[in-house]
């Protein structure tokens, strides 16, 4: 199989692997992750992390800066397509009207599970409003589509619960949605190391996102190396297409003109 790029919003990108920039125990180590991993976009959830809005405390952009990466805004605490919306409004405004933004609308604080009624109203009033929208959602593969064809860049199922480290729950859904799409899918939350990020390279996506993988490892700077890893390896993996599975032994070496 050949491989193609991963374009976004008509913007092409050299990695597969997303990476978020918080919980990092300060800005030097997220700077330091943030260039093992090698990653393209990183995303920054506005609600929480400085990037402009307090002129008095430490500023994210000082160490991750526009000009060399692509910042993708994000709506993480978000509970209402209200809010969401009013969020990257902001967004746009402080990043001097940049359109592309990470949606994500929570349905309760303790399993941080995509709302997808209000996910579905706030992609379609950020779409109508001129915003390139990546979408995170259920593995559900209606709604998916359907945040596709209301006009979404990038569609991004979870593949288990947010910061949960539990890996992809369910494949079969993820594959389901990747096969009907038209727009990049990336794998995005519950990542747990890169035997899962590889897993769901192998599994067509396009790409994966994650934070608390890199971050919560006991060696963050060497873990978002592993990812980087694990994302190219995972890819040549699906082009390379795997050997069938069979339920019988097949020997390695041919049994012919045995001496």
């Amino acid at each position: 199989m050949t491989d193609t790029p991963l374009v976004i919003a008509g913007k092409t990108y050299n990695s597969r692997l997303l990476v978020g920039s918080g919980k990092y125990k300060d800005l030097t180590e997220t700077k330091l992750a943030t260039d093992a991993a090698q990653a393209d976009i990183i995303t920054v959830a506005i609600r929480r992390t400085n990037i402009g809005q307090d002129a008095n405390e430490p500023n994210l952009l000082d160490v991750i800066s526009p000009d060399t990466y692509t910042i993708l805004p994000n709506t993480a605490g978000c509970y209402t397509a209200k809010d969401a919306v009013r969020t990257c409004q902001l967004a746009r405004e402080l990043l001097g009207g940049h359109n592309l933004v990470k949606l994500e609308v929570l349905g309760d604080e303790k399993t941080l599970y995509p709302n997808v009624v209000e996910t579905l109203a706030a992609a379609k009033t950020l779409v109508d409003d001129g915003f390139d929208v990546m979408v995170y959602t259920s593995d559900d593969p209606i709604i998916a589509k359907e945040l596709e064809n209301i006009g979404c860049v990038a569609v991004m199922p979870l593949a288990s619960l947010i910061g949960s480290g539990q890996g992809i729950a369910n494949p079969a859904n993820i594959k389901l949605i990747k096969e009907q799409a038209n727009v990049p899918i990336l794998v995005d939350a519950g990542i747990g190391c890169a035997s899962d990020a590889a897993r769901a390279m192998e599994l067509g996506c396009d790409g994966v996102l994650m934070n608390s993988a890199i971050a919560n490892a006991q060696d963050p700077i060497l873990m978002a190396s592993a990812m980087k890893h694990a994302i190219i390896a995972g890819r040549e993996s699906y082009l390379a297409g795997r050997m069938m599975k069979k339920a019988f032994a097949s020997a390695s070496s041919p049994m012919e003109n045995l001496i």
